[in-house]
């Protein structure tokens, strides 16, 4: 990881994080696009919250999307919650699986355990839990092995069951989780990767030290950090965007905020905003109009409540409400979609 550092102004940044966020022109519906979609994972520890970042993605997203054959659930990065393609299993469960000998021990030895006792069955996470003898919760660590699955709707328990194991090393899925991170997320830095992967920073710092060449060095209005080297040509072509959406609602927890400390600057420089969208409990979502953050949003039933931090046009108004009208929500079937706007 050598060589002259490239100079990147904070609109390329967030033009590229959009562009290959799939946040610009939706894509077609089909398992390709729910796979690009999905490329970084989507962090489902809010109820459905994939399916709206799917919706901020890919036309045509309905309210059982994130129930097709070619998605996963199961617990990814920091032991949350996340949805990805089901090919890409190993890249988001070996890629955390810790490399100290105490902590992958304790993720082996529960995955065989678990395997065991559900004997190719279904049960709810706290039954196979405590018929194990520990917290249900600690079944997290036996997700980082590749084979637990989970299916959790948010009002009852998760249910788990068992998969074989990936024809994946643990190393190369951490490559191969770092290349995702940095393409969705980058420019970043080891620590970056480190803080959203939940992984140690040995782990971290040693995944970009492998790939080497891989990577070009930036400096961004907040520091240094490394991009793919093969994204550079379309963070050059970020100069000159061309047109963004006109209005996405991101719910809590998508990859285009889910960042920390520099990061979380570099895409909303006031800081009284910051403490707004990401806030010491469950994040609200955020309100994307055209180019920036412009505000956030929460959802009680069909009641969408927006503030924005910036009067807004009455055409970007219509965007959002149109936009909020579109939302794939279940469990509202027969109700309309109402925006309140809490200035």
């Amino acid at each position: 990881m050598t060589g002259s550092r490239l100079d990147l102004t904070r609109p390329q940044v967030l033009a590229f994080r959009r562009q290959a966020g799939a946040l610009g022109e939706r894509l077609p519906r089909g398992s390709r696009s729910l796979r690009q979609a999905a490329w970084a994972g989507l962090q489902d520890s809010m109820p459905r919250a994939a399916l709206l970042s799917i919706h901020a993605r890919v036309a045509g997203t309905e309210p059982a999307t994130w129930e097709d054959p070619s998605l996963v659930q199961l617990w990814g990065p920091r032991y949350t919650v996340f949805v990805v393609a089901a090919c890409d299993l190993p890249v988001f469960s070996l890629g955390t699986l810790p490399e100290d000998a105490k902590g992958r021990r304790r993720a082996e030895e529960l995955a065989v355990r678990l395997h065991a006792h559900l004997d190719g069955g279904r049960m709810t996470y706290g039954e196979a839990g405590h018929a194990l003898g520990v917290h249900p919760n600690m079944l997290r660590y036996a997700a980082a092995t590749g084979t637990v699955l989970i299916r959790w709707e948010g009002a009852r328990l998760p249910v788990v069951w068992t998969v074989p194991p990936p024809q994946l090393s643990a190393g190369e899925a951490r490559l191969e989780l770092a290349r995702r991170y940095l393409h969705v997320y980058g420019p970043a830095t080891p620590e970056a990767f480190r803080r959203w992967a939940g992984i140690s920073v040995r782990s971290a710092a040693s995944a970009f030290e492998a790939l080497g060449t891989a990577l070009t060095p930036v400096r961004t209005p907040v520091g240094g950090a490394w991009i793919l080297s093969t994204d550079e040509a379309a963070f050059r072509a970020a100069a000159d965007p061309g047109p963004a959406a006109p209005a996405r609602l991101l719910p809590s927890g998508d990859p285009y905020f889910l960042l920390y400390a520099a990061d979380r600057a570099l895409l909303v420089p006031d800081e009284d905003r910051r403490g707004a969208l990401w806030t010491s409990r469950v994040w609200p979502g955020g309100l994307l109009v055209g180019e920036e953050i412009a505000g956030t949003w929460r959802r009680a039933g069909p009641v969408i409540t927006a503030q924005a931090w910036r009067p807004l046009s009455p055409a970007e108004r219509d965007a959002v409400v149109e936009e909020a009208e579109s939302l794939p929500l279940p469990g509202i079937e027969g109700k309309r979609i109402t925006v309140r706007w809490d200035d």
